[in-house]
Formats: C-alpha cells, sequence, structure tokens
C-alpha cells in the first residue's frame, strides 16, 4: 500500500512502551492495525506481548487488571480508565466443536501468533513506533479489497466455522471480494456453520446485513445463509409470474435489503419480508401470480427464526411487525388515515414502516408508482406528526374524568379513547373545553359502551 507506518495512539502507545521497557515485546495487532491502514479510526486497540498473563499483570501492577481469558492469554488492562486487551503470543490446537480451540500455547514468536490468525487484513501487527509489520500480505489485501484466509483456507475454516461467516461479514463492510480459494472453502464446508452457537450466528448475521455491499454478498453466498436461515431456500429462482414484479423473490429481496438504511431491524425485515411468498402463491386463470397473505405467513415464519437465533424480544418483535405490515395499504393519502396509523403504530415505527414500503417498491423494478405514494404518505407524517395521535396527547386525562365523577374503573379508558378516535377522524378539536364538554355529554347519556 505504500504505508509502512501508522499512528498509535498516546494511551496504546504508552502500553507497548512500558512493556517493552520491562524487557517484553509488544505490539498493536490485528483491526486496528486494519483499520489504521484503511484511514479508518479504530474503535479499540488490542495489543500482544511475549509477557505471560501473570508477567503482564506484573508490569501494570500499579492498574486495576483483569484477566478476562487467562486460559487464552489475555489481560483487560484499565489504563486511565480505557481497557485495552493484552493478549500473549499463541499457537492454537485442537478445534473439536468447530469454534474453540481445545489448547493453546504460548510463544516467544510474534510470526507464529500472526499465522494463527484468520485472514491476512487481520494478520498484521505494529510496533510502538507505528511500524508495520505484515507477514502476509495483508497490506496488499487492502489495497486490491481482498479477503483472504491466512495459510489454508479449509483449515481456517475447520478450526473455527464462524471464519466463514466473519469472511462475508468483512466483504460486505469493506466492499471487499472474497479470495477464489477462500470462497471455494466457504461453499464446501458452510453446513459447519450449524454447529456453531446462534448468538455467535446472530452478532455476524447483523453485522454482514449492515454492510455496505450486503446485497452482492448474499447474492453470490445465498448457500450460506440458507444454512443460518433455510426458509429462504424456497425464495431463491421463485418466479412471481406478475407484472409488477421485474424479478424473482430472491432477487427481489437482496434489492430490498440494499434499498433500506443499513440498521439491523430495517435490513432483517427486508432479508425476511418475502419469506412467506413461496407458500402463499397461487395462479389465476390468467396465468397471473398471487400472494394472498404472504406478509401474515412471513411474520408467524420471522417470528420462529429470530427466536431461533437468539435476537433479543424488542427486536424480533419489531422485525415481525414490520414484515406483517409492509402492505400497500400501509400508504395513506390523507391526514385522517396518518393519524389513525400513527395512532396504531406511534411514529418511529410509522417512519420504518414508510422506509420498508419504499425499499419494497423500488426492489420491484418497476413501481414507479410506489415510491411516488411513499413521498405522499412521508409528507402527510411531516405535516400531522405534531397533532394529538394518541392518549398522552390528549388535552384530559384521566384525572379529569375522575373530578367529573367517573369511578376508577375501565370507564374511564374507554371514555378517553372515544374522544381521541373523534380528534382522529377531525369531527373534534384536541381542545381541552371542547373535551370536558364532551365527556360531560358522554357520561351523561351513558354513550360510551364497555
Amino acid at each position: 500500500m505504500g504505508v509502512s507506518r501508522i499512528v498509535i495512539p498516546a494511551q496504546a502507545q504508552s502500553l507497548l512502551r512500558r512493556l517493552n521497557a520491562a524487557g517484553y515485546a509488544a505490539y498493536a495487532v490485528g483491526g486496528c492495525v486494519r483499520d489504521s491502514l484503511r484511514g479508518e479510526t479504530p474503535a479499540d486497540w488490542d495489543l500482544c506481548t511475549d509477557a505471560e498473563p501473570s508477567q503482564t499483570a506484573a508490569v501494570f501492577a500499579d492498574c486495576r487488571t483483569v484477566l478476562t481469558g487467562v486460559r487464552y492469554g489475555t489481560v483487560t488492562v484499565i489504563f486511565d480508565g480505557t481497557p485495552f486487551e493484552i493478549t500473549t503470543f499463541r499457537e492454537e490446537y485442537g478445534y473439536s466443536d468447530s469454534r474453540h480451540p481445545d489448547g493453546v500455547s504460548f510463544l516467544r514468536s510474534l510470526e507464529g501468533d500472526l499465522a494463527r490468525r484468520d485472514f491476512t487484513i487481520n494478520a498484521m501487527a505494529a510496533d510502538a513506533d507505528g511500524s508495520v509489520i505484515d507477514r502476509f500480505g495483508g497490506a496488499e489485501d487492502i489495497r486490491r479489497g481482498v479477503i483472504r484466509c491466512v495459510g489454508d483456507p479449509a483449515q481456517r475454516f475447520t478450526e473455527d466455522a464462524l471464519r466463514m461467516l466473519r469472511a462475508l461479514r468483512f466483504a460486505a463492510r469493506l466492499g471487499f471480494a472474497v479470495a477464489p480459494e477462500t470462497e471455494a472453502a466457504i461453499h464446501a464446508l458452510c453446513g459447519r456453520l450449524r454447529a456453531v452457537a446462534p448468538e455467535r450466528l446472530r452478532k455476524e448475521l447483523s453485522g454482514l446485513l449492515c454492510g455496505q455491499a450486503v446485497s452482492g454478498v448474499l447474492e453470490r453466498f445465498s448457500d450460506v445463509i440458507c444454512v443460518l436461515i433455510p426458509e429462504l431456500k424456497p425464495c431463491i429462482g421463485f418466479r412471481q409470474w406478475n407484472h409488477h414484479h421485474k424479478y424473482d423473490v430472491w432477487e427481489h429481496t437482496l434489492r430490498a435489503v440494499g434499498a433500506v438504511a443499513p440498521t439491523e431491524p430495517l435490513r432483517l425485515a427486508m432479508l425476511l419480508h418475502d419469506i412467506g411468498k413461496p407458500a402463499a402463491f397461487t395462479m389465476d386463470k390468467q396465468l397471473v401470480g398471487h400472494f394472498y397473505g404472504h406478509a401474515v405467513i412471513g411474520a408467524a415464519m420471522c417470528e420462529q427464526i429470530l427466536h431461533r437465533l437468539r435476537y433479543d424480544n424488542r427486536t424480533a418483535e419489531l422485525v415481525t411487525l414490520l414484515v406483517r405490515e409492509h402492505g400497500f395499504h400501509l400508504l395513506p393519502d390523507n391526514a385522517k388515515r396518518m393519524k389513525k396509523l400513527l395512532s396504531l403504530f406511534g411514529e418511529d415505527t410509522v417512519r420504518l414502516l414508510l422506509q420498508v414500503r419504499r425499499a419494497d417498491g423500488i426492489a420491484t423494478g418497476t413501481a414507479e408508482g410506489v415510491t411516488e405514494k411513499t413521498a405522499v404518505a412521508e409528507r402527510l407524517l411531516e405535516s400531522v406528526s405534531a397533532q394529538c395521535v394518541s392518549l398522552p396527547q390528549l388535552e384530559l386525562n384521566g384525572e379529569d374524568l375522575l373530578r367529573l365523577g367517573v369511578p376508577q374503573g375501565p370507564r374511564i379508558g374507554a371514555i378517553l379513547r372515544a374522544l381521541l378516535d373523534s380528534v382522529l377522524d377531525g369531527s373534534m378539536e384536541n381542545d381541552r373545553a371542547v373535551l370536558l364538554q364532551a365527556a360531560r355529554e358522554m357520561i351523561d347519556k351513558s354513550d360510551v359502551s364497555l
């Protein structure tokens, strides 16, 4: 790359120099070097050394230290309030669970430690002066935009199956290609991902989905994604037989994923929004395909998938809602309908639903009208978002009704909901005096049923 030196921040540099002064080799290593060479600011700085954990702890006896992974040689040093992981050079052997080494041996050699790492772009180190040590061509692979295993790809993936998904995450995030021999090994060995804990798969999947080049990675490695989510397999090559859709279900899905903002809920929703289509498919006498009820079917599948992958309940519930409600009926064309939608889902969710609807329309390849209708709905949202659309915004509350003589209980909620409905449909202003008068009339006439 023409760059042989990076800038080590002062705190990390102080730790490295202190280890050096105590007679130990020490380097910044891995992602921080990779990101620095790419011109990015690393999120954190991991360090490695030939000092064993007890020796590292002794060097930093004046700091708080935590033996976070002593079996693997890792000590966390809290330096000026910032945690740094410092790990002893090591080699690993035996991967009976296709994830963790059965044992490790500490080394005196940096080269041996770098040789055990996953990809060349992560197998670089830098000393306290910032001079980069690159034994496996990582800097050149960054320049070329390539994800390539250190050594034999099959061995790397047999040691740790999750590395296959990590390769795809890096490819999506960085916009890099996967080297041919690395790609071949991924296709051959991706079934091993079934042995990896769902929590680890989830983390890598979300990172992949939020990458800039996600659509291309999903297209090239659909077999890998289907190991994680086999319910997607019927979507691949499933022709839609409908003039509203230019692409098959999987091609449409790829485009939809890339058409929303790179956030976990939106990308998950677009990956799964049409997963119910193959099960819902019917064809009429004119040989036109239909997918009646596919959103409801897909939402049920989505809920099962997200729980299987150990997504938290909040994420699972939101994504399932987005899948269930992604249809055309969510494009209100007047203020009354938009306020009803806001009352039903809340502003944050409505904004997400409109993004989903826009992406879905774009990904059909034919639906310019959908994006136009989405733009109308977005303008409506801005015009009514400050208006009363929920009970907390109503200029009357339960305490007011208690003072009017309504007894504590469900009748209070029924009256408030009836008043809100009148405000939403425009037949009543959200004015305290107006609402009080309407409430009195309801109480007098017993117009509110329970």
